[in-house]
């Protein structure tokens, strides 16, 4: 008896062994990253003639150091985590939505239609009416090139980006049109923008005097939802499953197709209402340059929040005080604000280059657990 359960010890330790490598490294890879980046950031200010340790500090103070920045920096991160979300539940599905921008967009075109149409609704149920328009609208969006990669295997990054040409374009011609503020028409100046919404269907204020919106909140809340979806319904699973092994999932019995043109379609739904909360929440009406690029930033923090969407949030926000904190170093150093787009895409290399070593590395742990296991057994 008493060797029968020294026999079976070994692999209760085992199951039991948490792999604290594999944990430090998912820790200290976000850290890392940043750091990193910003070193090479401080090169490049260097070469620019600019002191960096001055623009770091602006960079910092701006996106930190008051009310007003720290607001500010929540306003940034809310269409980035709601878009995070979305980038994470395709990614989950092994497929890539680079059609964010495009989602935005339309989420954006129909908030103002559907609120400027129905203005004589009431608040209490004006906003979810519009919230759930503008989810529709990007959910069509992220539909068409989820239907084509499933019936025509049409390549999901080219449809995609095809598809932000064409939001683009439809929100121009709209704008110079159909939507365009007929106070503007009247006055001459015909500039393009959209008439200002009805107060009812604007967010309300969390902190008075800044921009600081309730939408926030409901990001927050949003990304708790992703992540039950995720991790504790059926339909998660079989997302995750179609994302980790596809031809496993197939023979599992899981479409595949309808899946991942599902992941598409959600993620055009974050993506839309990214674009609602823009217009109803900050903005007040449609204008040009609406999504901020957002559908790009939106994919940054989705990888730097390690592709989970409770992660996501603080990525969100420390990307969105950096896009808050970039304006002010440009003004007290005189560099370009997209310096920190170099940031972020120095950021992403990083952390999917190291994600990638860790996860070999786990791999030839894994490998080496096993065949030990395999002598022992011998």
């Amino acid at each position: 008896m008493k060797a029968n359960r020294a026999a079976h010890s070994p692999k209760r330790g085992r199951r039991a062994r948490v792999d604290w490598g594999a944990l430090a490294s998912g820790l200290l890879l976000p850290v890392l990253a940043v750091a990193l980046a910003l070193a090479i950031g401080a090169g490049l200010l260097w070469l620019l003639h600019a002191d960096p340790i001055k623009a770091y500090a602006a960079l910092i103070g701006g996106a930190f150091g008051t009310t007003s920045g720290l607001t500010q920096s929540v306003v940034k991160a809310t269409p980035l985590l709601l878009v995070a979300l979305g980038i994470i539940i395709a990614f989950r599905a092994n497929v890539i939505n680079i059609g964010a921008e495009g989602q935005i967009i339309l989420g954006a075109l129909m908030a103002t239609w559907f609120s400027l149409t129905f203005h004589a609704w009431p608040g209490l149920l004006l906003i979810p009416a519009t919230l759930l328009m503008g989810f529709l609208a990007g959910a069509t969006w992220g539909f068409v090139p989820g239907w084509l990669k499933a019936q025509l295997r049409v390549n999901e990054i080219l449809s995609t980006i095809m598809m932000n040409a064409i939001a683009l374009q439809l929100m121009n011609f709209l704008l110079s049109g159909p939507l365009m503020d007929p106070a503007e028409v009247t006055a001459g100046t015909f500039i393009a923008q959209s008439a200002r919404l009805p107060q009812q269907v604007w967010l309300a204020r969390l902190v008075p005097r800044t921009q600081l919106h309730i939408g926030a909140i409901l990001a927050v809340v949003l990304a708790g939802v992703v992540y039950i979806l995720l991790w504790h319904t059926t339909i998660g699973y079989r997302i995750r499953a179609v994302g980790l092994n596809p031809e496993a999932a197939r023979h599992a019995g899981i479409p595949v197709p309808f899946y991942q043109a599902l992941s598409l379609t959600l993620a055009g739904g974050f993506a839309g209402l990214a674009g609602v909360v823009e217009v109803i929440g900050v903005q007040h009406r449609l204008v040009e340059g609406i999504t901020s690029g957002y559908g790009f930033s939106g994919i940054v923090a989705a990888l730097f929040g390690q592709l989970h969407p409770l992660l996501a949030i603080p990525a969100a926000y420390l990307f969105g005080s950096l896009l808050v904190g970039a304006d002010i170093m440009q003004r007290a150093v005189q560099v370009p604000a997209a310096l920190v787009n170099t940031l972020l895409g120095v950021v992403v290399l990083v952390v999917v280059g190291a994600d990638y070593w860790v996860r070999r590395q786990a791999a030839r742990r894994g490998a080496a657990t096993h065949a030990n296991g395999e002598v022992d057994n011998a």
